[in-house]
């Protein structure tokens, strides 16, 4: 098939065979962008391949030598004519997308081989077969071409790859039909060119679609990094979606790009981007529209459940109205912007009266029920844009009100809270709301705990007096500045240890002999003694009194050994119900002479404070002996008395002070029975003159003290003239000694 040609011919097949082969590298790097394995890049860069071998081999065939060598060259030349028409078809099918070729592939190589076989066959017009081999071949190829065509729709690229092939066979078989010796060597040497330009075009054409696929595939990683990003900063799942949308039209380029957001149940969302009608997207611009909407929904839904946690975090789940934590926030708010435009912010605190007798006698339920009435009451009496209602918790109740008007508006207010609500639900008094009003006013402090206190402080006091309402005025302020000063005096005095113990002796009747001293405590402030009258309650509001009682204690211990005499010391509740009230009575105490300490309660502790029972009981268990403070005041009853862990029963002063009447010795004759019957000693607590003494001897009650028996001083106050009556003969004591000391319960 090879003949002579011009020396051009020989230079231009050289050089498209070198311009093929290294536009292979176009065909690798195409084959590298669609991942490798058997693509149309792998196929084109086969056949360009082949391409290049024809035309080097049919470069070279003029310059070998005839004979062997030549006629090697051009068998070697008519295998890879043979190999392109076989590689053509696979890829045809490859970039076209035509039938199944593998048939085809075995008819064509039928041809082929009886072609190539022809001239060594010893066969009649073998040149005819020859050819007539080549052209069914090739006849067998264009077929392929032509039913893979009919199935796909060509574009640019693919209607010049065909044209090119068509040129490329045209020329291969006018040069093998073609009977003149000068023209049609020079087609069978170039027939391939037109080919070899078209992959060559191809794969340049895909290179380049490859790299904008492969920016288009980075923008797209950036667009949904950014998106992402931009979520967490984003509160608005809606402009989520557009930012999203609008990204989508940018990077791909689609105008008609839109996009919808729906919730559906559980909070959950589902979020999707498309193009307009008819609009065909390859399957990375569906990745990256189906990864934006996802993040969009993803958003929306972290959106939603924010809310609701914020709702959770800022609201009363039982009234709807804001929680404490929203009210304080407000609050602070509030008063920033007031303190800016100078101008009155209020506090309106309510309290719902007799609140726990509804859940004690009711159940919780109708006290959630009431609360939520409670509620809706303050939603329709206090409104306004400038007035939050929350609820601090339990029965509490706040209105913040923003450029609060004058007082007396306030008070008007308050009292339309207050005779506004009624609940007849439990027996007895209906259950109503006491109000508290405290106001902030240009020039004070800016305290927003301060502001609360203080209209709790005017709630408290309202409830205090029953007046149901209270606005926090001057004088309640002075009260309560007063109250402040006074803690910080009583802490100090704590820490500087300025409190002391008194002693007052308790007596017995018969013979006035000093059985026991009771420890009371005083405070020494600045050389002036403080009662506990005027400390107590405020010691037991803030817990002070714990440590003045150990320190009490402490000093109890030192006069038992001092004045060898047995040690009554009062104690709080609250000291009771400490978590480690043993360790703390120990170290006050010691680890000896328990039987020597009577430790006093009242009886209304005694009875409501469940956690003194098990202290006291084991501080009995160790020798310590129990006294019930003030008894008759309390709330014991008969049936529980003999179930505590109680020794001495002291019978109140105000029982004492009525001696003088029969219904005054009928309680003390009680006391005395009620303590008989359980073997309980009695003494009697305020003795103040020689007749309820002698009362006192007459009704057989054989232990007692007061001031008229002797006044409480800090040392032993048995030394000295003792009072004297006509009954009672005067006695002086011996001296006791620690070790043969007699206790109470001893003398009777």
């Amino acid at each position: 098939m090879l003949g002579p040609v011009p020396v051009w011919v020989t230079v231009l097949q050289l050089l498209v065979s070198g311009v093929v082969a290294g536009f292979c590298v176009l065909h690798w790097l195409w084959r590298r962008g669609e991942g490798g394995g058997p693509t149309g890049a792998a196929w084109s860069m086969a056949w360009s391949g082949v391409v290049a071998m024809l035309l080097l081999v049919g470069g070279l065939f003029p310059l070998v030598p005839a004979g062997v060598p030549r006629d090697t060259v051009e068998h070697l030349h008519g295998l890879l004519v043979s190999a392109f028409l076989l590689v053509a078809l696979p890829a045809t099918r490859a970039i076209g997308r035509g039938p199944v070729v593998r048939w085809w592939v075995a008819v064509a190589a039928v041809l082929l081989v009886v072609r190539t076989a022809a001239p060594f066959v010893p066969v009649p017009h073998a040149s005819l077969v020859e050819v007539a081999g080549l052209t069914g071949a090739i006849l067998t190829v264009v077929v392929y071409v032509i039913v893979a065509l009919g199935r796909t729709r060509l574009g640019r690229l693919g209607t010049l790859l065909v044209v090119a092939g068509v040129e490329s066979v045209a020329i291969l078989l006018t040069g093998v039909l073609l009977p003149d010796p000068v023209v049609a060597p020079v087609l069978t040497a170039l027939w391939a060119v037109p080919l070899a330009v078209g992959l060559e075009v191809l794969a340049l054409r895909r290179l380049v679609r490859a790299q904008d696929t492969a920016a288009r595939q980075h923008r797209m990683r950036d667009a949904v990094a950014s998106l992402s990003n931009a979520a967490w900063f984003a509160r608005d799942a809606e402009r989520l979606l557009l930012a999203a949308r609008d990204s989508a039209r940018d990077v791909l380029g689609d105008p008609t790009i839109e996009g919808s957001l729906r919730p559906i149940a559980r909070g959950r969302f589902v979020a999707e981007l498309f193009g307009a009608e008819g609009t065909e997207l390859d399957h990375h611009a569906r990745s990256f529209l189906v990864d934006l909407a996802q993040i969009v929904a993803a958003a929306g839904e972290r959106y939603h459940l924010t809310d609701r946690l914020r709702a959770t975090a800022f609201s009363d789940p039982l009234t709807d109205l804001p929680n404490r934590r929203a009210v304080e926030q407000h609050l602070v708010d509030v008063l920033d912007q007031a303190n800016v435009e100078r101008t009155r912010v209020a506090v309106v605190y309510c309290d719902v009266d007799g609140f726990k007798r509804v859940n004690d006698e009711l159940g919780h339920a109708r006290g959630d029920a009431l609360l939520a009435r409670v509620a809706d009451h303050l939603r329709a009496t206090v409104r306004g844009e400038d007035i939050l209602v929350g609820r601090l918790g339990g029965d509490e109740f706040v209105a913040i009100v923003a450029r609060a008007p004058e007082d007396a508006e306030l008070v008007t207010l308050a009292r339309a809270v207050r005779d506004g609500f009624e609940d007849r639900s439990t027996r007895g008094r209906p259950t109503r709301l006491t109000v508290g009003v405290a106001t902030w006013v240009p020039g004070d402090v800016v305290d927003p705990e301060a502001l609360v206190r203080h209209a709790d402080t005017a709630m408290l006091e309202a409830k205090r007096t029953g007046s149901g309402f209270r606005v926090f005025d001057r004088a309640l302020r002075r009260r309560v500045e007063a109250d402040r000063l006074q803690r910080v005096a009583l802490e100090e005095a704590v820490a500087l240890d300025q409190f002391t113990a008194h002693f007052q002796p308790v007596v017995d009747t018969s013979s006035l002999e000093v059985l026991q001293v009771e420890a009371l405590a005083r405070w020494n402030h600045h050389g002036h003694l403080v009662l506990p009258a005027d400390w107590l309650e405020l010691a037991e509001e803030t817990g002070l009194i714990v440590p003045i009682g150990l320190s009490v204690l402490r000093e109890s211990r030192r006069a038992l050994e001092r004045f060898q005499m047995p040690v009554a010391v009062n104690v709080a509740a609250r000291q009771l119900t400490e978590p480690d009230a043993l360790e703390q009575f120990e170290t006050a105490w010691g680890d000896a002479y328990w039987e020597h300490l009577t430790l006093e309660i009242t009886e209304s502790a005694l009875v409501q404070t469940g956690q003194a029972v098990p202290v006291l009981s084991e501080l009995r268990a160790r020798g310590a002996r129990v006294a019930v403070d003030d008894f008759g005041t309390g709330y014991s009853s008969i049936s529980r008395l003999g179930r505590l862990p109680v020794d001495v029963l002291k019978i109140d002063r105000s029982f004492i002070r009525e001696l003088g009447t029969e219904r005054g010795r009928g309680a003390v004759r009680a006391i005395i029975a009620l303590a008989d019957n359980h073997g309980l000693d009695v003494v009697a607590e305020g003795v103040e003159t020689a007749a309820q003494l002698t009362a006192l001897v007459d009704l057989g009650v054989r232990q007692v003290q007061g001031n008229f028996l002797g006044r409480a001083t800090p040392s032993l106050p048995v030394r000295g003239p003792r009072p004297v009556t006509e009954s009672i003969p005067r006695v002086v004591p011996a001296p006791l000694h620690l070790r043969s000391m007699p206790t109470a319960r001893a003398v009777r």
